[in-house]
């Protein structure tokens, strides 16, 4: 019969129930929530300072953001990109600031996906 150190027995004792309680209790991490950024049409920003901004902020090429100018135009709003709440809410502050600047009514918001 073998003789075994006592300390190194409730070692591996304490190391077996540790590591199988963390695995059964650790957390699930979870995906941060996702936000829409949408424009809303209006009756005084040009079309084609729509498609500025689509091209500028939102990286997109001039089809890509000629097009969605045309559903914003049509539906009267358009999600424009999925993204973190502080992605989101930058791009909103940029799109709206931009629009201001350039005296322009375009209104751009935020909601959770």
């Amino acid at each position: 019969m073998t003789r075994r150190d006592p300390h190194l027995s409730s070692n591996d004792d304490q190391t077996d129930r540790e590591s199988g309680v963390a695995t059964k209790t650790r957390p699930r991490t979870q995906r941060p929530p996702l936000y829409k950024v949408l424009l809303l049409n209006d009756d005084y920003t040009p079309m084609e300072f729509v498609v500025h901004i689509l091209e500028r902020f939102f990286g997109m090429t001039h089809a890509q953001a000629f097009e969605l100018m045309l559903v914003v135009h049509k539906k009267g709003v358009a999600v424009v990109g999925v993204f973190s709440h502080e992605v989101a809410e930058t791009k909103v502050a940029q799109v709206m600031d931009f629009a201001r600047r350039h005296q322009h009514p375009l209104q751009c918001t935020m909601e959770k996906e």
